[in-house]
């Protein structure tokens, strides 16, 4: 399906990127279209890149809707395949 997932930003990188935790699946991805990113930070993940951050509120909404939908499971096996 390919939602955009919130996403815990647990180490910073060179070259505007870093690596986010999915529940227990963490990727590298990019920060190119998003300015001020620190680690502990929640970002808005599509296709690699961080789109926008979110609150930690926000975050935790978003991640137990998309649970209760349904997709959020679907999405996190697309993410670590």
């Amino acid at each position: 399906m390919c939602l955009a997932i919130p996403a815990r930003v647990v180490e910073l990188l060179d070259n505007d990127v870093a690596v986010v935790a999915f529940d227990t699946v963490r990727k590298r991805i990019s920060l190119a279209l998003v300015e001020d990113v620190a680690i502990g930070d929640f970002v808005l993940v599509h296709v690699g890149y961080a789109l926008h951050k979110v609150s930690v509120e926000e975050a935790e909404r978003t991640l137990k809707m998309m649970a209760e939908a349904g997709v959020l499971r679907e999405e996190l096996e697309e993410i670590s395949a």
